[in-house]
């Protein structure tokens, strides 16, 4: 039972909360009402008392960090109304409205829910049962217009209320309270620079306002906008056609986002949405791209401005390269500047001078941010954001607020102890791993370690099907993706990184896992055997590595290669010279490349299992046949067997080796590099020394 059942017997929901519930969801499941993530509803109602039995008015308001669309009953603050209205006679002004926010937690219902957010004023003080704060596209490009407000007046005569910027707090509460008490028309206001507040007498009536609103808006900017708002089209940056488009941002994202990960490692994301591409086909983007993002929902998420490359879209590589350095080296001083130019002696310190946005003309936008999600959301708002210019400069001037208020905002004491409330990240977090033969066995329980830790996961297997299940039970796109290769083709590898490049921006982390076995006496295996038997894991793992470098290397953020070698590289089992060969060969691997790679601070390390018979793929598919024949005990037996040869008596299975790759990988062993792991519950013959 949550808060917001207030102890209704059974734990049902009142009944304004299940509207509000209802209503939220409505409007958060269509982005051209709000952003992921953005704006907030609220609910009034009577309920009893739990220690008094007297009837008590409270407010259910989502709390702050939620997303409208994906609302529950856990994510509302609650609040006792009367406690939250009497905080008006304690107001010390707009100096110290910040104060408020504290007194918040005086007002809460029982445990109060969610934190309260800083619009929770806002929907107290307004005297409505319901009301919506939303940031629409095109609610934003009026709030945004340099004429906003005779827009705002032409589009809704006295029914929405145009109301100056303000930051959001504790006065614009009062503000909008004051709007709705003086214009008893009126049913919602467009605030400048931020977004619509609408409310009703019943919640149909305030998502009928809330809709009017943006509907209206979105037809009023469709008819009286003129064409073209951003201009005729640049020659050199109309987009490349759409596989050279995809080619060159996976050729650059592992550039860009090791720039963008100078002061912290960051994921990324990549798209090419015929938005972004018509915005920088166009003359005006340099000009718009510089004012910067306006709505705080948007900066907060996109810094104030993005970088834009100005080179045109085919241009030669080296030349892209170069130019990309030259200007995320003068947008971190600039934005250095930024916070020098505002900050003030209580001003949390600076987040990092990297840009959260990358504009490649003809190409696409690269967004930046800790994990997968906020990488993408980055991404949406940007492009939220190029409609609110569109909208604005088609019927006016978009005229975003100023720089400072920007930074008032970004570096709010309140946006910094909300930082401070999340999670710390998990070990693995902001590093994208790729995993071979990650559909099953070994790799499919690496995969799923390496994604529990944090990291971002490219499951790699033959089988597609099987990848693309591994990646959905993994999260789905935001945590994994499948891709489908055959280690032994070059062409395959090279499309699995480039995938892995537009997904998540690069490759941290490589296992090498994929492999066959071949048990046979010497004088029984065929040269065809031998071929395949090292061209899956010998030369397959050199090329994945060669690949896997060639990345690592790009983004220069260093990185961990992990070969899942074998104790049969040490231990000369029989009737096993191709698998013991191969795996021989990838020993000696993990040698050569720590020794080549540290200077990129690459690590190269590997693990060497003992036979793992549950959950293989390699045993399944009939070697675990052939060794129990060897060794002459039941196929079923085979596991007990190997246990039972080793010094602590206990079967291998996939899961501890997977536990071998993230100690590896972790954090903890940061300067460890050509070392292999014994996972063989002891094997004495197969030590190494």
């Amino acid at each position: 039972m949550t808060d917001a059942t207030a102890d209704r017997p059974g734990g049902e929901l009142p009944g304004p909360v299940t509207e509000l519930l209802d209503r939220s969801h409505r409007l958060g499941s269509d982005p051209r009402n709000t952003n992921y993530a953005g704006g907030n509803a609220s609910a009034k109602g009577t309920v009893p008392d739990p220690v008094t039995g007297r009837d008590t008015e409270l407010m259910w308001v989502k709390g702050s960090g939620g997303d409208l669309g994906t609302l529950k009953a856990a994510g509302l603050a609650v609040l006792r109304l009367d406690r939250l209205r009497a905080l008006t006679g304690v107001y010390p002004g707009v100096e110290r409205e910040d104060e408020m926010v504290a007194a918040f937690d005086y007002c809460l219902h029982g445990k109060g829910g969610a934190a309260p957010s800083i619009d929770t004023a806002m929907h107290g003080l307004v005297e409505a049962p319901h009301v919506d704060h939303l940031h629409p596209d095109s609610g934003i490009a009026l709030a945004c217009a340099a004429d906003g407000e005779a827009l705002t007046r032409e589009c809704f005569g006295d029914t929405v209320v145009w109301v100056p910027w303000r930051r959001p707090g504790f006065q614009l509460g009062l503000d909008i309270a004051a709007v709705k008490r003086d214009n008893p028309r009126a049913i919602g206001c467009i605030l400048g620079g931020h977004g619509i507040t609408a409310w009703g007498d019943t919640s149909d009536e305030c998502e009928a306002n809330s809709l009017h609103i943006i509907r209206t808006a979105e037809q009023f900017l469709a008819e009286r906008g003129r064409p073209e708002p951003f201009g005729p089209v640049l020659p050199g940056r109309e987009p490349l056609p759409a596989a050279d488009r995809r080619a060159r941002a996976a050729e650059l994202a592992p550039l860009i986002r090791g720039l963008a990960s100078t002061d912290r490692p960051q994921v990324g994301h990549f798209t090419d949405a015929d938005a972004v591409l018509d915005f920088l086909s166009r003359a005006e983007h340099p000009r718009l791209a510089a004012l910067g993002t306006s709505c705080p929902d948007h900066f907060l998420r996109t810094k104030v401005r993005p970088l834009v490359l100005d080179l045109p879209a085919d241009a030669p590589l080296a030349e892209v390269t170069g130019r990309l350095k030259e200007l995320h080296a003068a947008y971190r001083e600039e934005y250095r500047a930024y916070y020098e130019r505002h900050a003030e002696p209580g001003s949390p310190p600076i987040r990092g001078a990297d840009p959260a946005i990358v504009l490649v003309p003809g190409v696409g936008m690269f967004s930046f941010g800790k994990d997968k999600q906020t990488a993408r959301v980055a991404g949406e708002f940007y492009v939220n954001a190029i409609n609110v210019m569109r909208g604005a400069e088609a019927v006016s001037a978009y005229s975003p607020i100023e720089e400072s208020e920007k930074f008032r905002i970004e570096y709010w004491e309140l946006e910094e102890a909300k930082l401070r409330r999340m999670p710390p990240p998990r070990p693995l977090a902001a590093r994208v791993a790729l995993v071979t033969g990650a559909a099953s066995g070994i790799g499919l329980a690496t995969a799923r370690r390496l994604a529990a830790e944090g990291a971002c996961v490219v499951v790699a297997d033959r089988d597609g099907q099987r990848a693309e299940a591994a990646a959905k039970e993994l999260g789905g796109p935001d945590r994994a993706v499948a891709v489908t290769v055959d280690v032994t083709s070059e062409d395959q590898i090279r499309a699995a990184f480039e995938a892995a490049a537009l997904a998540f921006g690069g490759v941290d982390l490589v296992v090498n896992n994929a492999g066959i076995s071949i048990s046979k006496p010497l004088l029984d295996t065929t040269a065809a055997e031998w071929d395949l038997q090292h061209g899956i894991m010998a030369r397959g793992s050199f090329l994945v590595s060669r690949e896997a470098a060639r990345m690592m290397t790009a983004q220069a953020m260093g990185g961990d290669i992990v070969y899942i070698a074998s104790k049969n590289g040490v231990f000369a089992g029989p009737n096993n010279i191709a698998y013991g060969a191969a795996k021989a060969d990838q020993a000696h691997q993990v040698r050569l490349l720590a020794a080549e790679l540290g200077e990129h601070g690459i690590r190269v390390n590997g693990v060497n299992p003992d036979g793992v018979v549950r959950g293989s793929g390699i045993f399944a598919g009939g070697w675990g046949a052939k060794r129990a024949a060897v060794y002459g005990v039941p196929e079923e037996k085979l596991g007990e067997f190997y246990a039972q040869r080793t010094l602590l008596k206990r079967e291998v299975l996939p899961e501890h080796v997977a536990n071998a790759v993230f100690a590896l990988t972790g954090g903890e062993l940061s300067h460890t590099t050509g070392l292999h792991i014994p996972v063989d519950a002891g094997v004495a013959a197969a030590f190494l020394r």
